[in-house]
């Protein structure tokens, strides 16, 4: 068997329907899940004789990972890798990291923080910060936010925004976390994707811990989920091969061996609970199980990426001053309704 790999970017949003001709299996990011189903690019998961490993990995999902793959009531994919925006810190730099948001705007006025900033990752920290204020985002066909919810999520963000060196809006998770494990000046991110590579010994220079997404109204939760699956293409030629090789990757003997020890970072909590796993990457699995637990959904439509393409330019635009948060809003409210389904 042959893997090859595509770049963050391409994760995230390279068209399902190019890949499906090429690859037998993918791991793919879970909003492309509704549209892949209704074009029918992916095989279906469910009736095909796994139904009873399927049962067990619904009992051992993280959080809803287990849920996101599923669409018009049947599963197109396994959660292989858990993750949603939490935060990180260089144990060696603090003692204490904060742990809500106004101690992390005093910290950030010492200099001493970083934030992934680009389009999608600003649009993802505005989600996290709305949803975890008890807003949720792009609920129930409507606008994206309700214009006073949507203009305080923006006010924190514009106050850590002015408080972060400016070239983070240009920044992306693994450019943040490079910068925090190689350097001494900054020691801590708020909302950033977590990766276990920077919690593991002799990874870099110097080891990340992860840990819950500072505290709101609604506590920890509410961090925008992210994480991949494994799915297989409807047009592949191997059918009963790819799907047994899925399940066999999404297994909890699998993930908590193979998987992680080739740097995966399980999607399956038998894996991401056990001792050996969380010792090797600084509690990185308990340290964020809350924010994983309380995590935010986004939207199970066919139209969700084309969605979180043209708003998230938006998002940065407004922290960048490049328009005006009201503007912001307008146009963030006028699409998530005009893509309504």
């Amino acid at each position: 068997m042959n893997w090859e790999f595509r770049s963050l970017q391409a994760f995230a949003d390279h068209p399902i329907d190019q890949l499906v001709d090429e690859y037998d299996l993918l791991v793919i990011d879970h909003p492309h899940i509704p549209l892949a189903a209704e074009q029918g690019l992916f095989a279906v998961l469910d009736g095909v004789g796994h139904d009873d490993e399927l049962a067990v990995l619904a009992t051992q999902s993280v959080g809803r990972s287990h849920e996101s793959y599923q669409h018009l009531g049947q599963q197109w994919g396994l959660a292989t890798d858990a993750a949603a925006q939490v935060a990180a810190f260089r144990p060696d730099l603090t003692a204490e990291p904060p742990r809500d948001w106004p101690a992390v705007l005093d910290f950030a006025r010492e200099g001493r923080v970083l934030w992934p900033a680009k389009p999608i990752d600003a649009f993802s920290s505005l989600v996290t910060v709305s949803a975890n204020a008890g807003a949720s985002p792009m609920s129930g066909g409507g606008p994206f936010l309700p214009e006073q919810d949507a203009l305080a999520a923006l006010d924190l963000l514009h106050e850590l925004a002015a408080l972060v060196p400016p070239e983070n809006l240009t920044w992306n998770p693994i450019q943040a976390a490079d910068a925090l494990a190689e350097g001494d000046r900054f020691a801590y991110s708020p909302v950033l994707f977590g990766y276990t590579n920077y919690s593991r010994e002799g990874f870099r220079s110097n080891r990340l811990l992860y840990i819950d997404i500072p505290r709101g109204a609604r506590g920890v939760s509410g961090s925008l989920l992210g994480g991949a699956g494994i799915a297989v293409s409807a047009r592949s030629s191997a059918l009963a091969e790819a799907r047994a090789h899925a399940f066999w990757l999404a297994s909890a003997d699998v993930q908590a061996g193979a998987y992680f020890d080739g740097g995966g970072q399980p999607g399956n909590a038998m894996a991401s609970d056990s001792d050996r796993t969380n010792t090797a990457t600084l509690d990185f699995f308990r340290g964020t199980r809350a924010t994983l637990e309380g995590a935010y959904v986004r939207p199970r439509t066919a139209k969700y990426i084309e969605l979180q393409d043209r708003l998230s330019p938006l998002v940065t635009a407004a922290l960048a001053g490049d328009i005006t948060d009201a503007n912001c809003v307008k146009q963030l409210n006028d699409i998530t309704e005009s893509l309504s389904d």
